[in-house]
């Protein structure tokens, strides 16, 4: 779906604030609020609006600690990659997994409460998921940016 710049704009505002109404919307970025309306359910249907959350804090539910972990596995048969791709949708502290090229297999990103939680979390989960071979974990010291998304580019069009 190719955006223009009214669609731009709508993308802009609604990632300021995903919670505004229509018709404030659609005076942000001139337009009528029906024609506001018939855009944003474009930009659903299309797929390049992917949904409506909240962004909690993990802190605020107690994890402290962030971990980046990279992952080897056996090999990278389809068959290897999808049971390992199915069982770590499954780990609730698992908050982001990329399949990588390069040196390991995958990257995750994990949410512990503590050093002792993120040893629970890689004994009874990441330990177990299949064809795992090896397991590096690097500790986050400071956030230092979280982006939800990429800026957007009014001039793209």
């Amino acid at each position: 779906m190719a955006l223009d710049a009214i669609d731009r704009a709508i993308l802009t505002e609604l990632q300021k604030n995903g919670r505004m109404p229509n018709a404030t919307l659609a005076e942000k970025v001139g337009l009528s609020p029906s024609a506001c309306s018939r855009r944003l359910d474009a930009l659903e249907k299309g797929g390049t609006i992917r949904g409506y959350h909240a962004r909690v804090s993990n802190s605020a539910l107690g994890h402290q600690m962030t971990v980046i972990v990279h992952i080897s596995l056996s090999g990278q048969f389809q068959t290897t990659l999808r049971a390992f791709e199915e069982a770590v949708r499954r780990c609730p502290n698992v908050l982001v997994c990329y399949l990588m090229s390069g040196e390991y297999d995958y990257i995750l990103r994990v949410a512990a409460r503590d050093l002792a939680d993120y040893e629970r979390i890689h004994r009874d989960w990441l330990s177990n998921l299949p064809h795992v071979v090896k397991i590096n974990s690097s500790f986050a010291l400071r956030e230092v940016i979280d982006r939800p998304n990429v800026g957007i580019d009014p001039e793209l069009a």
